[in-house]
């Protein structure tokens, strides 16, 4: 479906195969964007590098995509296994080459859940997000590792 920034929000739907923006440069390093769900999103660089640090860096959004879209995903599968967790966070970090174009070369990722969360079962959401489902995870080139803990407690499988 293309977006066409006219275009009503509620005319675009979950799930769309194809996703188009429109990014408009607003002077120095900034730039912004409606997206196609209604939110806008401001980015701009450091003011080391011409920036005015009006906006989040593209890669702070980069990690902050790979970690919403495998949350989600991780919410939504243990919602399925009617499990709820009490709460939800992760810490994400993510290295970058030396030399440009500076790609993330691995990104790690810490789970850490609260709540009656048996372990096989959050080990399976994880998983299934991770090898299947996260599609920013899967457009990235990047080695990407998890790891998890549930009521503070570190988790021991493999994932």
């Amino acid at each position: 479906m293309k977006y066409n920034h006219q275009q009503n929000i509620s005319e675009i739907t979950e799930g769309d195969v194809n996703m188009d923006l429109n990014i408009k440069w607003n002077g120095d390093m900034a730039f912004s964007n409606v997206t196609p769900s209604g939110h806008d999103i401001k980015m701009d660089a450091a003011e080391a590098v011409g920036g005015k640090n009006t906006g989040a860096r593209p890669t702070e959004l980069l990690l902050n995509a790979v970690a919403g879209c495998t949350g989600i995903d991780i919410i939504s599968i243990l919602t399925k296994m009617r499990l709820e967790p009490t709460d939800f966070q992760m810490d994400v970090s993510g290295e970058r080459a030396d030399e440009h174009p500076k790609r993330f070369t691995t990104i790690s990722i810490h789970y850490a859940l609260d709540g009656d969360l048996p372990e096989d079962k959050v080990v399976r959401a994880i998983k299934l997000s991770k090898d299947k489902y996260c599609s920013v995870s899967h457009t990235l080139n990047a080695d990407i590792s998890v790891s998890y803990s549930i009521n503070g407690v570190k988790g021991e499988q493999e994932l």
